[in-house]
């Protein structure tokens, strides 16, 4: 029987130099050595029908204001991986910070996916505190209520099933509504975890990424997103790991995270 998911590319798109004291919710002994973060959405193609793509980047004003370096524009990307971005149908927005919903414009013809505890964290009373406001940029939550009024923005209220062989779990705490995709593909399920995990290490450590609104929840949605992996990290795709390029099948910053590790992420470990 072939499997409903039958290719997921992770395409880079953006990246960060920084060092590893700057990932981790707590300090590590390994605090000034280097630990960059590369930036990334994915495409789930199904036979007949147009991919799914997974949260949209950002674009270059937010990379200059942020200090984040383009290393090829999105649309360009896309086009690498043989997508047409008018075409695409459906886009799951992961979480709403700036890196992962700022790029709403380049698919006017999709429905956007939202978890419901999402969209009314970024527009209630907890974005008047800065911090907590910090990693939001406001105009591509601005950018989704009008989609919303435009009949373009589609809710799911916790865990649900989006197609035959993509499925949607919330795993909350780095945001209110962050939600991890799993998808049944020929080597088995594959979760595209986002933020719930953003590094390999963030998990092998134990120890979330700096930024959450509940560290408590954060832990336990990186143990769901294992979970649902099956326990096998090369079945979890992180959010901002280099390793994936590093590790899948890739080509012109596209990894195939559909097909099996080269090399093992726990041997990288």
């Amino acid at each position: 029987m072939v499997a409903p998911v039958i290719r997921i590319d992770a395409i880079r798109y953006a990246r960060h130099e920084r060092t590893a004291g700057n990932n981790f919710s707590q300090p590590v002994d390994d605090h000034d050595l280097p630990m960059p973060l590369d930036y990334f959405v994915w495409a789930i193609h199904r036979e007949g029908v147009p991919p799914v793509i997974v949260d949209t980047g950002f674009g270059e004003q937010a990379a200059v204001a942020r200090g984040r370096i383009i290393t090829r524009p999105l649309v360009e990307g896309l086009r690498d991986a043989g997508i047409d971005h008018l075409s695409v149908e459906h886009v799951i927005l992961t979480h709403l910070h700036y890196d992962h919903a700022g790029s709403l414009s380049l698919f006017p013809n999709a429905k956007f996916h939202v978890q419901d505890a999402e969209l009314a964290w970024a527009t209630s009373r907890h974005v008047c505190d800065a911090p907590s406001r910090a990693p939001f940029d406001g105009e591509p939550v601005a950018q989704l209520v009008r989609k919303l009024y435009a009949d373009h923005v589609v809710f799911h209220d916790g865990d649900s099933e989006f197609a035959p062989g993509i499925g949607l779990r919330v795993c909350p705490g780095h945001t209110a509504g962050l939600q991890v995709v799993c998808c049944e593909t020929a080597r088995g399920t594959v979760v595209l975890a986002s933020d719930a995990a953003h590094l390999y290490a963030n998990v092998t450590r134990s120890l979330p990424f700096p930024i959450f609104i509940d560290e408590g929840e954060y832990r336990q949605a990186q143990k769901r997103a294992l979970e649902l992996a099956g326990g096998s990290l090369d079945h979890l795709i992180p959010g901002h790991d280099p390793l994936v390029l590093k590790c899948f099948p890739s080509e012109n910053d596209i990894a195939r995270v559909d097909l099996a590790p080269l090399v093992p992420i726990a041997q990288t470990q």
